[in-house]
C-alpha cells in the first residue's frame, strides 16, 4: 500500500470481547477507546465510515456526542461540518 500508516483497522466483536466496563464490546466502545486519535484525524481531513445494522447508529452518535461535549465541541455543528466536507459516511440497513 502506498500509505499504510494512514489506515487502521480494529474489530468490535460483541460475542467475544468485552469493553472497559466488562460488558459486550460494540463499535461505539472501540470508537470511544480511540476517540482522541479519531477526533484529531477528523480535524485533519480524515474520513469515518460506519456500515452495518441501522440500530447501531444511535449508540455511536450518543457516544460521539458525549466525547464531543467533553472536548468543548458543539456536536451538531461538528457533525454538520463533517457532512459538509464529505468526511462522514454511513451505510446502514
Amino acid at each position: 500500500a502506498k500509505y499504510p500508516d494512514q489506515f487502521f483497522l480494529d474489530y468490535a466483536i460483541s460475542r467475544e470481547q468485552t469493553n472497559a466496563k466488562g460488558e459486550k464490546m460494540y463499535v461505539q466502545d472501540k470508537v470511544e477507546e480511540y476517540a482522541d486519535e479519531i477526533f484529531s484525524k477528523l480535524d485533519n481531513g480524515a474520513h469515518i465510515y460506519f456500515c452495518g445494522l441501522k440500530g447501531m447508529m444511535p449508540g455511536i452518535q450518543d457516544m460521539l456526542k458525549s466525547v464531543a461535549e467533553k472536548k468543548g465541541l458543539n456536536y451538531d455543528e461538528w457533525l454538520k461540518g463533517l457532512k459538509e466536507k464529505k468526511q462522514w459516511h454511513v451505510e446502514v440497513y
